[in-house]
């Protein structure tokens, strides 16, 4: 099934919901309109309910099918899949945890940290084979376990802050179109080569632009100026309050002051519109643009660059970008969590063959955990058609750091901060003075020292 802009946001609605504070998980298990967790089903079967959210096409046909799948493989267990619409999920899940009638498996974005801490989530360790979590890859890791324990099994990995560039406009302005700016520095000069050469309504780059975006999606850059993210290691303190911060914060403002971006933007983050147009030389945005310029532009596949995100001075090897992620788990209080495992590890830590799919259809733009998935995913016909699969999963993917596990008021403090300097409703200084006294407070109403990640 073809992915258009308008199937793709839907998933841009999916991924705003997630990040933006749905990191919710349930408590207790069964079907909406019937008792929690019973274990009878049609013929003697187990009945496991399974929760995801609308995605695009291609993923939630997916999914419909990997269950479809598992019910025909065996007779003990029956999956009952259900597909929640993303703008309806937060309310869905609230009032079936509040029923007591969440699902056994769901899929969770982001962090688990706080579900851990809120005994939300089951372990996996003893309802998945050992086998089958050892194979998680490193680079998931910090969203799958905590400590030894297992909570999650990740889908899939995606860099959410890449580079995107348009050769031809690139070749117009005499700027090297073969690789990415490595820098900061060489990003700022190929702008200012490129801005004359563009006609009325074009830009050299379009960036995060508001206080929201900037949250999530700036943590890998935040990492990369600072050296470090928003918290101290033991989380009793913020850590925004030196140069890295400020040097980042000022590049914003220089993109914006020049007018290299466009002062509204031209479309969403995380949607390639405004590439696909031609509107801009430059597109940052998540790895899983590169499908939508494939399925609704794909006169531009062959004029697209994909890269690391330019570098800040100094930062030597340290990556620009956050790992995010999609996740299934087993809610804490699933009566049938031994069969909720057995369908979670058939389904994603199983036959490689199973994913497959999954990773071709939706254009080898996203990152699979474990080695065998992805050996299988680059053995696959289609692969050679995808040479921007090898940028993202071997450049970009195993050098980005996880989501923070802390508090969402934290990264949106940071956020904030980044479009206020931008914007220029204020200097660096006051920016992270008025941030500084915004985690403060979280750190103080969350007793965060307490809840930090241990060592």
């Amino acid at each position: 099934m073809r992915i258009t802009t308008r199937t793709r946001r839907i998933a841009i609605a999916a991924l705003g919901a997630v990040t933006v504070g749905s990191m919710l998980a349930a408590c207790g298990s069964g079907t909406p309109g019937e008792g929690a967790g019973g274990d009878g089903g049609e013929d003697g079967k187990t009945t496991v309910q399974f929760w995801h959210r609308t995605f695009t096409p291609v993923e939630n046909e997916w999914y419909e099918n990997i269950v479809k799948k598992f019910n025909e493989s065996q007779d003990e267990i029956k999956v009952v899949d259900t597909e929640v619409p993303a703008d309806a999920w937060d309310q869905k899940m609230k009032a079936a945890q509040a029923a007591g009638k969440a699902p056994d498996v769901y899929t969770h974005p982001g962090s688990i940290q706080d579900a851990v801490n809120a005994g939300q989530l089951h372990e996996l360790n003893g309802i998945v084979p050992e086998d089958a979590l050892a194979e998680i890859i490193d680079s998931a890791l910090p969203v799958s376990a905590v400590g030894d324990t297992y909570y999650a099994y990740p889908l899939l990995l995606e860099p959410q802050t890449v580079l995107f560039w348009n050769k031809e406009l690139l070749d117009a302005a005499g700027v090297d179109s073969g690789k990415a700016p490595a820098t900061w520095d060489d990003l700022l000069a190929a702008c200012a080569k490129i801005q004359p050469t563009l006609a009325d309504g074009q830009y050299c780059i379009s960036p995060a632009q508001d206080a929201v975006t900037f949250a999530w999606s700036s943590v890998g850059q935040q990492y990369n100026f600072a050296g470090h993210t928003a918290l101290s290691s033991d989380w009793t303190a913020p850590d925004i309050d030196d140069a890295g911060y400020r040097d980042m914060m000022t590049m914003y403002k220089e993109l914006w002051d020049k007018g290299y971006m466009p002062k509204q933007p031209l479309a969403a983050y995380v949607e390639g519109k405004d590439f696909g147009e031609q509107k801009v030389a430059f597109k940052v945005s998540g790895s899983w643009m590169m499908s939508e310029i494939g399925s609704d532009y794909p006169d531009l596949l062959g004029k697209t660059g994909i890269g690391a995100f330019p570098s800040a001075r100094g930062a030597d090897d340290r990556t620009a970008t956050t790992l995010g992620n999609f996740k299934w788990v087993v809610d804490a209080k699933s009566k049938n969590a031994e069969a909720a495992g057995e369908f979670l590890a058939w389904a994603i830590a199983g036959d490689p063959e199973n994913l497959v799919p999954f990773f071709v259809d939706t254009q080898f733009t996203k990152v699979p955990v474990r080695q065998s998935v992805q050996d299988a995913v680059a053995g696959s016909d289609e692969a050679a058609d995808a040479p921007w699969s090898s940028v993202i999963v071997d450049d970009i993917a195993p050098t980005a750091i996880p989501e923070p596990t802390y508090p969402w008021d934290i990264s949106l403090a940071v956020g904030t901060a980044l479009e206020s300097v931008m914007k220029g409703s204020a200097s660096p200084d006051d920016a992270i003075k008025t941030a500084n006294a915004a985690i403060q407070t979280v750190i103080e109403r969350d007793g965060l020292p307490d809840k930090a990640p241990k060592n």
